[in-house]
């Protein structure tokens, strides 16, 4: 137990050790190169990078949403375990993806109304059961979620 111990943090001072020789060798080439060091590490330096800055960043946030989504379906709340058991023959992870597009849009005071197809296009549930839980979801929910986005 101890010798793995001793291991890890090995390891670990053995990583940290590249990051900085890396820090190093970056500043080095700084000094050597000026700002002309940049291309050495940025490939498309003349390229539309800069116009294109914001859209990882965008799809990052949506890959997050959607992880949060799918972990609150997967989840023992009331209102998931009741989608789960009233879900068609269509994957979880595609009512997931439906939810994080539905959260992006503002569907403005059809909410419960676009919440309400879209779970019936998944869910075997009457109308009424449906309103139920699409008003459930926006109300106890998605703001928690949608907070984040």
């Amino acid at each position: 137990m101890l010798n793995q111990k001793e291991m890890n943090s090995i390891t670990q001072v053995d990583e940290l050790a590249e990051i900085l020789t890396a820090a190093r060798r970056m500043q080095q080439e700084w000094l050597e190169y000026g700002v002309n060091y940049v291309h050495l590490y940025v490939e498309d330096v003349e390229g539309d990078w800069l116009e294109k800055w914001g859209e990882n960043e965008e799809v990052a946030q949506e890959n997050v949403l959607l992880d949060q989504i799918k972990e609150f379906l997967v989840s023992n709340d009331e209102i998931a375990v009741k989608i789960r058991h009233s879900l068609r023959d269509r994957p979880l992870f595609e009512l997931a993806v439906d939810l994080t597009a539905y959260l992006g849009v503002d569907s403005g005071e059809e909410k419960v109304s676009v919440l309400k197809d879209i779970l019936s296009n998944y869910l075997d549930l009457c109308n009424l059961d449906l309103i139920d839980l699409a008003s459930r979801l926006i109300v106890d929910v998605l703001p928690i979620y949608q907070s984040t986005y």
